[in-house]
């Protein structure tokens, strides 16, 4: 469900400003004032939307129209292109997002609903509150790039700019440029369908410079920052499985999970996930060190059916199995357990698997214990050094979800921990609201660029095929109204499946 707190804000803070705005606008002495005040700064108000429209930026838009013709008439060409494509790709993409969200209506499977190419995003929902900056600063964004390429291709075709604004509405912020109607009927076909394309098509090349830069990041930030040494927890969530004065610390850098070597935080993250679904490592202990010299409790069974031998609940205390080595009167080996303090015997020993991968790496006579724990809990040593190891006994999803890691280590320690953490979420940001919004615009629905671009493209291929204008228009009026339907459908399928789960 939609947090409670924040949807009082939201709305307290909507009806403050239409109070105001409507008090202001009853005003006698007041309403002339305030109206030439809004409309000296291209503002207007409205229930949950305000807009702001200015001619400042009218110069800029017509200075890129004037860039090298040739390059911009092969650009936004290749725009036209890619928006017929996109337009064909959204519907195919949308329809196999609608049957994921319906088959995950109808089954309990998480996993399901994780394969979904596209999602509707709900602030304090499945949207975290702390990264709220980067959502409205990338969508802002996104927007921003949308528009000035509908606005370059505009007057580049001789279309007129009246202005460019921002609006808000509830919660999201967009951008939009006015565009000269009568200019816009007057051009062609095709050149219409270059404007309308144009801003889905800068969407996409925005999408992908954010993923170059975030893939050519390690090498942006190599005077200052250098990979591949290990993962640097940049947080601990308190009270978490990694918390702790033996625990894992801000600025520490862990290089391995048991002997699954970590690089970086993707290591860290397929370690965690081999050591789930693999069984339990053992370690080498030598024979000696198994003598009575500590307490061998009595193994009893768990629920689950597995075995334990630890009785007091302690801390430092582990149940611990192994193969007994026969004697003399006795051929066959016997599994025996002992409940022994777990740091020390675990300590500077090396993993394994068998009683054969101790000895062949051994002078001494050595035997491999295996911690005796539940079915899904794992015991991981954290290496981070120069610390001592890190214990965990646990789910390891558990630990996964107990630290923020990144890949960059700083070279100077004046250097902040979070600036390349800062870098790769806003362009992760990036990248998905821009292909989000070229996605979104390019469907075939009404009030959105698909529907011109739509509108536009059965002008220009169908004249010769279908002579009357009217039909035209009755096949579009149906195709858009197809579409709208489905992006309904997507919309208010997936707004239900997150705010009601």
């Amino acid at each position: 469900m939609i947090p409670v707190s924040l949807l009082v804000c939201v709305m307290a803070g909507w009806c403050a400003v239409y109070l105001a705005d409507t008090l202001l606008k009853s005003s006698v002495t007041h309403r002339i004032s305030y109206e030439s005040w809004l409309a000296s700064r291209g503002l207007m108000l409205s229930p949950f939307h305000v807009r702001w429209q200015t001619t400042m930026f009218n110069r800029l838009f017509a200075y890129c129209a004037r860039i090298n013709p040739r390059a911009l008439y092969l650009w936004f060409n290749s725009g036209l292109v890619f928006g017929i494509v996109a337009m064909l790709g959204s519907v195919v993409l949308l329809t196999k997002t609608l049957q994921q969200t319906l088959a995950q209506m109808t089954t309990d499977n998480p996993r399901i609903g994780g394969q979904q190419a596209l999602q509707v995003v709900v602030p304090g929902v499945n949207l975290p509150t702390s990264q709220l900056a980067y959502f409205f600063i990338a969508l802002l964004l996104s927007g921003v790039i949308h528009e000035l390429g509908h606005a370059v291709a505009a007057l580049r075709e001789q279309v007129r700019v009246n202005g460019f604004g921002m609006f808000m509405f509830v919660v999201y912020p967009g951008a939009f440029v006015d565009l000269f109607t009568t200019h816009l009927n007057l051009i062609s076909p095709t050149q219409q369908l270059r404007i309308f394309c144009a801003g889905v098509w800068h969407n996409f090349v925005l999408c992908v410079a954010a993923l170059a830069f975030l893939f050519l990041l390690p090498l942006f930030l190599f005077p200052m920052y250098f990979t591949g040494a290990g993962a640097l927890v940049t947080e601990v969530v308190q009270g978490s499985a990694a918390d702790g004065p033996r625990g894992l610390s801000v600025g520490d850098i862990v290089t391995g999970l048991e002997d699954c070597p970590v690089r970086g935080v993707e290591e860290w993250s397929s370690c965690l996930s081999h050591l789930s679904h693999t069984p339990q490592t053992g370690y080498c202990v030598p024979v000696a060190s198994l003598q009575p010299s500590w307490a061998h409790g009595r193994p009893y069974k768990r629920l689950d059916g597995t075995m334990d031998c630890c009785s007091n609940n302690s801390l430092t205390d582990l149940c611990f199995s192994y193969m007994k080595t026969p004697g003399r009167n006795s051929r066959e080996r016997e599994l025996q357990y002992a409940c022994m303090p777990v740091r020390k015997m675990v300590t500077g020993t090396r993993v394994c698997r068998t009683d054969d991968d101790c000895t062949a790496h051994s002078h001494t006579a050595s035997v491999c214990v295996t911690p005796s724990l539940e079915n899904q809990t794992r015991f991981i040593r954290v290496t981070h050094p120069p610390n001592t190891h890190m214990l965990f006994v646990g789910y390891p999803p558990h630990l996964q979800y107990s630290v923020s890691l990144t890949n960059f280590v700083p070279r100077f320690g004046f250097l902040h921990l979070d600036l390349p953490v800062f870098l790769e979420t806003f362009c992760k940001y990036v990248v998905s609201l821009s292909g989000a919004l070229a996605v979104v615009n390019s469907v075939p629905c009404f009030a959105l660029d698909g529907q011109w671009m739509l509108n536009a493209l059965l002008e220009a291929t169908l004249v010769t095929v279908v002579t009357d204008h009217q039909k035209r228009e009755l096949i579009g009026f149906f195709l858009l109204l197809a579409g709208s339907a489905l992006l309904a459908a997507n919309v208010a399928l997936g707004l239900w499946m997150v705010t009601a789960r």
